[in-house]
This record gives C-alpha cells, structure tokens and sequence, in this order.
C-alpha cells in the first residue's frame, strides 16, 4: 500500500480566522482544499491514500477530519487535535474511542515560544493519556524543540511517536549541526519514526534544488533506518514552493538507490503499521 503519511484538508471560507498561523506571505494558501482537489493527484502518483493531519487547534478541526474521512475512502486516517494541557483532556478525547479513522493527536509544539514546551509538565500529562486511547503523537518541531522531545520521548518510551517534517531544519544550514544531533539522538528512541514531508518549504521556495536536501534524507535514512521512514507530501503547504508529484518526486528519487522492501516502507508500509491501517 502507497499511503501520503501528511496532508492537510480545510475550509478556509468558513473558518478563516481559525488559520492564526496563515499570514499574508501564505496567501496561496487562503482558498479551501478539500478531498475532491488531493484525488485526482493521488490517483496521478500511484497513490492509495493519505493521513489527514489537523492545521487548526481547535477541536471542531477533529470532527471535520473524521467527517471528511467518513465520506472519503482515500483518507485512512486522521491525526486530530485535543487541547492536551487541558485538566480534563481525557474527557475530551474520550468521545472519539469509538471512531477508528482517529489515528493521532498533534499539537504545534513548534509555534511556542518555550522551546521546552513538549515536555511541560501540562503537555507531557496529556500525552501521557494518549496510550489508554490508543492513539499515536505527531511531534511538529524544529531544531531547538528537540532536547526537549528527547526528555518527553523518554518519559513515555511505550508512546508511539513520529517526527512530523525531519524537524524541520533551516536548508542555509544554520542549524545543521543541533539539528544533526538531535535527531540522531531522538532515532536512537525505537518508539520514534520520522515523516519525509515539508521539506520545501523549509528552502527558498523559488530556487530549491533537489540535491540539497540528499543530506537531511541521508542523515534521516541512517539514523532511522527505511523501517521508521515514511514519505508525506505536506500538500497543500507544499504548493508554497511545488506541486504534488514534485514534491513526492524529491524523496521517490532519492530513495530509487535503496532495495525495493526499504521503497516499500518509505512509500506506504511504515505508515500502515504505525497508524494502523488495514
């Protein structure tokens, strides 16, 4: 199975102001993308579903996902989004123990301001009720977020976690070094798997190269291993900088050299087995 492990839906004419985090630099962006829009570039790359991953937080984004997925047999999954540093965030993920398509949680770790934010003692509580649920935990982070995902990481080594965009790396290489560590040092968690997504948007979106991202995907590919790796196109942020099939083309191409088991677990199995789906 050929799955797109990260992808976002929205109805942007109605619910415009929850998007806080799409500024007027993301105005391509500001138009609805929906179901009907991802078929048809699915189909065009071979691909047999997706994961629906939240963009807004609010929990009615949940609902929306779960709905869209019930009339949608691409989507396999969903990763919603509880307020897991409520008081009451057990109550509040409990109506969904019934619901399958529910895969995840995520929370924007990477918009707060305290790096350490993911092992809070609020968040890492409400993490921690994920695993009564059966749910699995998409970690949305940068370089500087990533210490602090070690510490919640090996609070939890019984949580299934992955790493949403390799981290999310500045492409000038900047970080290259704190970036290098950390997710060497995150991988060495069995617990832990890594979405091949976002990566062009993270380099300059007129003149990115192929070429340059081959040292993240390597550095990801040896500390992983193709097992813990799997491809997500992030469309339709992704359209920032590419279109669809460009933007699975990157890791497709990178990924040729390795035997056609690994392929296979980049573009489909990894995700399967870690979100469940059948």
């Amino acid at each position: 199975m050929r799955l797109d492990a990260h992808q976002h839906f929205w109805n942007y004419t109605e619910n415009a102001a929850d998007f806080v985090w799409m500024t007027d630099d993301l105005g391509v962006l500001q138009r609805n993308f929906l179901p009907t829009d991802l078929a048809p570039l699915l189909a065009a790359a071979n691909m047999d579903g997706c994961i629906a991953v939240q963009a807004r937080e609010v929990q009615s984004e949940t609902d929306y996902l779960l709905e869209l997925a019930a009339s949608n047999p691409t989507i396999k999954g969903v990763v919603g989004w509880v307020d897991l540093c409520a008081p009451d965030v057990e109550a509040r993920i409990e109506p969904y123990s019934d619901m399958p398509a529910l895969k995840g949680i995520r929370m924007l770790i990477h918009d707060r301001e305290d790096a350490d934010f993911a092992d809070s003692a609020e968040h890492a509580r409400g993490v921690a009720s994920l695993a009564k649920f059966g749910l699995t935990y998409d970690l949305l982070l940068r370089s500087i977020h990533l210490p602090s995902a070690i510490r919640l990481v090996d609070s939890l080594p019984d949580q299934p976690f992955v790493v949403d965009h390799i981290a999310k790396p500045k492409m000038d290489g900047s970080d290259w070094e704190a970036w290098q560590f950390g997710m060497r040092e995150i991988a060495k968690r069995p617990n832990v798997l890594c979405k091949l997504s976002g990566l062009v948007t993270e380099a300059d979106w007129s003149a990115w190269q192929a070429s340059s991202f081959i040292p993240y995907l390597d550095t990801v590919l040896e500390a992983f291993g193709p097992d813990r790796l799997m491809i997500g196109s992030d469309w339709p942020v992704c359209t920032l900088a590419a279109d669809y099939q460009s933007t699975l083309d990157i890791v497709t191409s990178w990924a040729s050299r390795l035997s056609e088991p690994e392929q296979a677990a980049i573009m489909g199995g990894t995700c399967a087995r870690f979100y469940s789906v059948r």
